[in-house]
């Protein structure tokens, strides 16, 4: 029977928020910090603030944006591909993320699409217009052949959109530039920096790599079911052995948290930490989180480890949402203790807290707390003033202060 190491749960909820730099330990760098964190899910929706850098906020307080843009687009530290949803990854971790493409390359799995949609003298055309004049937005291509309305769905139909997001997913190209939301596109040779790392990693290898990453960037973590929908989501090659690999170097620990289901585990790394938690050296603080903030994308995990039922509600029509269109849970110490419904009117510079929810078991002394953190996110956000809802928990009614 293989020996696992015990854990309490409240030493296992403070080893996963240390983790996620949620603690009070020193601000790391940005780049240091998505380097810990792995990626940063992209989102278009800006009723408070665009996720990425909500969850920047969440971690390094007022930041300088500016410091951010410098990264991905005169740096290029960082891309957009796919991670646990489209995100910005980190261009050392290439190697990791052109496996997929490359098996996407390989296979049929574009060469197929192409035939059914008769679609390949329209991917050759918008390669050559790439190779000669970039970045271009996919409505820079604007002959009748390239905006011809050839799908049906949720999603735009025309040919070139739905044919773009192919040749991102074969990494055959990458955003180059942003306006708004409307990303512009270049051939990725012509996106990537010279310095950008080639070597070919076999899909066991870039599995054995992306289990680490995911694994040490969710503390602990439920075998395969939490480890496969974090950093590469859907993307673990040849799990079974890759996991067997790093548990017989010892690199993954299986570990048993109170009484606590299934098989889990952290990373080797991670013990002076824990011990370090275990001694009584955490700290905690209060903060606001991005509805996909990394700490709680998995909406199940986030339930199992803090028996908070988060799940957003934006595509839900307004008469039946239970708690906002666009709600931040509040993260207290080393636990989930309510949420905020919020919005960010920038035509006034107002930030609009329209309701706020406290779990069952939150503290009535965390309101300070709570005030200092929307205090805090409204100085990010340039707001000049923020107004409460009448939607306030008896314990918390002396947030409404301003």
């Amino acid at each position: 029977m293989t020996h696992k190491r015990p854990i309490d749960p409240s030493h296992a909820r403070r080893l996963i928020i240390s983790k996620q730099r949620l603690d009070v330990r020193p601000k790391l760098p940005m780049l240091d910090l998505i380097r810990e964190l792995g990626c940063l899910q992209l989102d278009p929706i800006r009723k408070v603030e665009r996720t990425h850098l909500l969850v920047l906020w969440s971690r390094l307080g007022n930041y300088n944006v500016d410091e951010l843009e410098k990264l991905r687009w005169k740096d290029v530290s960082l891309f957009e591909y796919w991670a646990h949803a489209a995100s910005l990854v980190l261009t050392e971790d290439y190697p990791i993320h052109a496996t997929t493409m490359t098996l996407r390359k390989d296979s049929d799995w574009m060469k197929t699409w192409l035939d059914e949609n008769d679609l390949h003298d329209l991917h050759q055309q918008m390669v050559n217009r790439l190779k000669k004049d970039y970045p271009l937005g996919t409505n820079d291509f604007e002959s009748e052949q390239y905006t011809e309305e050839t799908f049906s769905g949720w999603t735009t139909g025309k040919a070139v959109n739905r044919l773009m997001d192919r040749m991102w997913r074969m990494g055959e190209v990458l955003p180059a530039k942003r306006e708004g939301n409307q990303r512009k596109w270049a051939l990725t040779e012509d996106v990537l920096p010279d310095w950008t790392p080639l070597t070919v990693y076999s899909p066991y290898e870039a599995s054995y790599q992306a289990v680490q990453r995911a694994v040490k960037a969710l503390g602990v973590a439920m075998d395969k079911k939490h480890i496969n929908y974090h950093f590469t989501r859907n993307r673990y090659f040849e799990y079974k052995s890759v996991k067997q690999q790093l548990l017989d170097e010892g690199k993954l620990i299986p570990v048993q948290i109170g009484d606590w289901d299934k098989d889990w585990f952290m990373h080797l790394d991670d013990l002076p930490l824990l011990e370090k938690i275990e001694a009584g050296d955490w700290s905690g603080r209060t903060t606001l989180l991005s509805p996909f903030d990394n700490l709680i994308c998995d909406r199940d995990r986030t339930e199992l480890i803090w028996n908070f039922r988060f799940r957003i509600e934006i595509y839900v029509p307004q008469k039946k949402r239970e708690f906002g269109y666009y709600v931040l849970p509040i993260l207290h110490h080393d636990d989930l203790i309510g949420r905020m419904d919020m919005a960010m009117d920038r035509k006034t510079n107002t930030l609009d807290i329209i309701a706020t929810y406290a779990e069952d078991d939150a503290p009535a002394d965390a309101v300070t707390d709570i005030s200092d953190a929307v205090d805090n996110l409204a100085d990010f956000l340039g707001a000049e003033k923020i107004t409460y809802g009448k939607k306030m928990p008896t314990i918390w009614k002396a947030l409404p202060k301003h």
